[in-house]
């Protein structure tokens, strides 16, 4: 199993979570919360095939895991 970090980032403007996966091109998404942000990176890993891959990310000090 790969490990894989991510950023997660929110924006000033749209007060939305932004999520960057640098070690997958293209894995990037957006969401209202945290949750729905960790489940629309989740979708983008999918509709990339990304398989066999552990992502974990911080924001703010709490701690976020996901395997693929």
């Amino acid at each position: 199993m790969k490990n894989v970090e991510f950023t997660i980032e929110k924006c000033c403007d749209t007060k939305q979570y932004v999520g960057i996966i640098p070690g997958i091109s293209g894995a990037h998404s957006q969401g209202d919360s945290i949750k729905s942000l960790l489940d629309n990176l989740k979708e983008v890993c999918e509709l990339l095939d990304v398989k066999d891959v552990l992502l974990t990310g911080q924001y703010e000090g709490a701690a976020y895991k996901m395997t693929l």
